[in-house]
């Protein structure tokens, strides 16, 4: 997750300007343009770096750019060959999937998008909202069958056919319950990410959908709190 202490980057960043303030952010997509393989993770001098390779935008990558890991935003700050690294927060490892994962781990791989480029899966921050396990892998033909728990304290942001991004995939949601929800993964999905190997108790990471939490705070704020 991006917190106030970790940039997301200084490439690919839209600016948004409200009134006399001007403030740089960076968005995905939810389109997982390459699977990387987690070369290591070591924490030395109070300080935590993944290594990550990444053969297929590595080469194209920049220190400094933002790439999504899993839906984490993070920030590039080193580059060699096919691997890229970058620093982790403490707050990062406690609330993505980060600390589940191992030398030779898959991770969803996604830059930050280009302010003229297409967005064809839902505005995605990567900002991680919470890591929950899988409850239910189920196989339906081809197709795949994902239920997934839901906290209590973020369940008002999930709605049947809203948009929600698990390990940073842009999905829909098809079966809402008290405890939990499900979306169904097709073969290209299955193919092209490493949400078709998860298995049941695996973690993802969940972010929540954008609109949903900014309705969230004016109903909050204006409805709920007459003045």
């Amino acid at each position: 997750m991006s917190s106030p202490g970790e940039s997301c980057g200084s490439i690919s960043r839209w600016l948004i300007v409200r009134g006399e303030e001007a403030q740089a952010i960076c968005m995905f997509t939810g389109l997982i343009e390459e699977v990387g393989v987690i070369r290591g993770m070591a924490t030395a001098d109070q300080r935590t770096q993944l290594d990550v390779a990444a053969t297929a935008i590595a080469g194209n990558a920049q220190i400094g750019d933002s790439i999504a890991v899993n839906g984490c935003c993070l920030t590039v700050v080193a580059h060699r060959g096919d691997q890229l690294t970058f620093d982790l927060l403490e707050e990062t490892l406690n609330r993505t999937n980060f600390r589940t994962l191992r030398r030779e781990s898959r991770v969803n791989i996604e830059r930050a998008l280009a302010a003229d480029g297409r967005v064809g899966g839902h505005f995605v921050q990567g900002h991680v909202d919470c890591a929950t396990r899988l409850v239910a892998v189920e196989e339906n033909g081809a197709n795949q069958r994902l239920e997934i728990e839901l906290p209590a304290e973020f369940a008002h942001y999930v709605a049947y056919k809203g948009s929600i991004a698990v390990n940073g995939i842009s999905l829909t949601v098809a079966e809402v319950s008290e405890k939990s929800f499900a979306v169904w993964i097709i073969p290209h999905t299955k193919a092209q990410t490493n949400i078709g190997a998860a298995s049941v108790d695996d973690v993802v990471n969940l972010e929540f959908d954008l609109i949903a939490k900014y309705l969230d705070r004016m109903f909050d704020r204006h409805v709920l709190r007459p003045a």
